[in-house]
């Protein structure tokens, strides 16, 4: 009998909220928040799957119909997508899904399911291609997005599969950078408002993407991805009233992600100016793109108040959590400023080296 431990950490947003699914650049960090498969092998032909951490139970055939699955069913999906590289669950495991990530609060808890749930499936069974991280990763995005038609991008099952801080191209042209710089002072905070993903992420989507057409429809060689924040006047001549603040928020927080790039590349980061770089993107995610709710507001007044060097919400909005960057001398006050401010939950993380098999043994 077969044991087998799948890990995959969370992941949270540094720079491009609100990019990835218009092919622009994100910065994000996997975090040392996980979620934990344990896989063993139960000598039957099905998935009796557990995940205590939301009282669910469910039972799947390993050979079951994969034709018609409910949108959402991120299990199953992944299934489908991963017999099409021909792995092909051939017997069956009780498994137990759980963590220690907060749920429906922007730290990506489903895409780190979905990736440990690939990654166990592949360790269980076998594929026919070359097992990478980002194979790992592109499998998870498949069965997450691209199968269910999601509106999301990559950056989640990237980040995850990938781990540490990633600058991730998720265009056509896509490529990956993993930055080795140790970031310290790290710290997440809860607001306990579940964030909205779908409705919120479909209509910002739909909106920015009509903004970058009505510029294309007027400037034939219009790139998105080269547009400069010093033409953004001539562009929005083209754009409606009511599209305007959509396609400033893309080529503003495209120019940012740019900038804070360049600091991550340097020998010596400057992390204050990160931070700075972080509040100019929370200035544009709040204030043009509304998408945070007042007791966000107050975290992150809290935060800075405290002495962080920056803060910003993290992921689609309407609630979910934030991360905020903080002197290493400073890391106790701004949790307390956070949670003065109405944040259920503040914490420290550290950089997270990524979706990984933590054991695969036969047992008695």
């Amino acid at each position: 009998m077969k044991k087998i431990i799948s890990l995959a950490p969370g992941r949270t947003c540094l720079f491009g909220d609100h990019q990835d699914y218009l092919g622009l650049p994100v910065i994000a960090c996997a975090i040392s928040r996980r979620i934990k498969l344990t896989a063993v092998e139960n000598g039957l032909q099905v998935f009796n799957i557990n995940k205590p951490d939301i009282n669910q139970r469910r039972i799947i055939p390993i050979n079951g119909n994969l034709e018609s699955i409910e949108k959402g069913d991120h299990l199953l999906h992944a299934l489908k997508v991963l017999r099409r590289y021909n792995c092909v669950p051939d017997k069956g495991y009780d498994i137990e899904i759980k963590g220690n990530l907060p749920i429906n609060a922007g730290t990506s808890s489903s895409s780190a399911v979905v990736v440990s749930w690939v990654n166990f499936l592949i360790e269980a069974f076998g594929i026919d291609t070359e097992v990478t991280p980002e194979l790992i990763s592109q499998l998870a995005y498949e069965s997450e997005v691209l199968e269910q038609k999601a509106p999301g991008g990559k950056m989640d099952q990237y980040s995850i599969g990938l781990g540490n801080i990633v600058f991730i191209e998720t265009g056509d042209d896509f490529s990956f950078e993993v930055i080795n710089q140790p970031l310290q002072g790290i710290i997440i905070g809860e607001s306990g408002i579940p964030k909205k993903t779908l409705g919120l992420l479909g209509e910002l989507r739909t909106k920015a993407k009509l903004s970058i057409e009505a510029v294309e429809s007027k400037i034939k060689d219009f790139d998105i991805k080269t547009a400069k924040k010093e033409d953004l006047e001539k562009y929005l001549v083209h754009v409606p009233d009511d599209l305007k603040n959509y396609l400033y928020a893309a080529i503003t927080n495209h120019d940012i992600t740019l900038k804070a790039l360049t600091e991550f590349r340097k020998p010596q980061p400057d992390f204050q100016r990160i931070g700075a770089l972080m509040n100019e993107h929370h200035n544009i995610l709040k204030n043009i793109l509304k998408i945070t709710v007042p007791r966000i507001d107050k975290m992150i007044e809290g935060a800075l108040n405290a002495g962080a060097y920056g803060a910003k919400i993290v992921g689609s909005g309407g609630g979910g959590s934030i991360v905020v960057l903080a002197p290493e001398e400073k890391k106790d006050q701004v949790i307390e400023g956070i949670l003065n401010a109405g944040g259920i939950a503040a914490y420290e993380v550290s950089v997270d080296s990524g979706a990984r098999i933590l054991e695969s043994v036969e047992t008695d």
